[in-house]
């Protein structure tokens, strides 16, 4: 035998060194593990909100049930849009919506009832006397005064203006405003 001979003592420590080694893989993967589950925990948390919150978004709609604008010398100075909400969609809360609105000459973001700014109004038709739409059965009017300071412009006959709804959830409800060609101020208000 030309190679050296182990003796027991050799042999045992290189056993030792073997299973120090291993512990340490083990220690290793179990942090690793750990991180993993960790880091998949928060992505399933983070998925599952933005799964809701688009959800919200597309099932949250309001509907126009009906649209009138109020006439004086000739141009539109109220416009009036009776809503409810869509089935299936979540309580929606009128107070803390906003209104998109945009015509030829305007460009106004509305918010409900703030003070000094441009704003829309709320009314109950039909519900349990707040600005939060419930069921599809409650009904809720929103008032746009037209052409007073940090509103809207006024409407004359043939104009148009764009509303958007964005609601609490972030989904949008667009509704087009068409002014009929002659009106007279003769007629109080005009559907639109």
């Amino acid at each position: 035998m030309n190679g050296p001979q182990l003796n027991d003592v050799d042999r045992g420590q290189v056993g030792i060194g073997t299973l120090i080694v291993f512990i340490a893989l083990v220690l290793v993967a179990a942090v690793a593990a750990g991180v993993l589950i960790n880091t998949a925990g928060d992505l399933q948390s983070k998925a599952s909100d933005t799964g809701d919150d688009a959800q919200a978004q597309v099932s949250n709609q309001i509907d126009v049930v009906s649209a009138t604008a109020e006439i004086s010398s000739d141009n539109i100075t109220e416009l009036t849009l009776v809503v409810k909400k869509s089935p299936g969609s979540d309580p929606i809360d009128l107070s803390a919506a906003t209104i998109e609105y945009t015509s030829g000459s305007d460009s106004k973001t509305l918010t409900h009832e703030a003070s000094s700014s441009a704003k829309f109004t709320t009314t109950e038709e039909k519900g349990n006397g707040d600005d939060i739409l419930d069921t599809s059965t409650e009904r809720i009017e929103i008032a746009i005064n037209l052409g007073s300071s940090s509103q809207p412009s006024q409407l004359g006959g043939g104009g148009s203006a764009q509303i958007e709804i964005v609601d609490q959830s972030g989904a949008t409800t667009t509704f087009g405003v068409n002014i009929p060609e002659v009106i007279t101020s003769d007629d109080k208000f005009v559907s639109v």
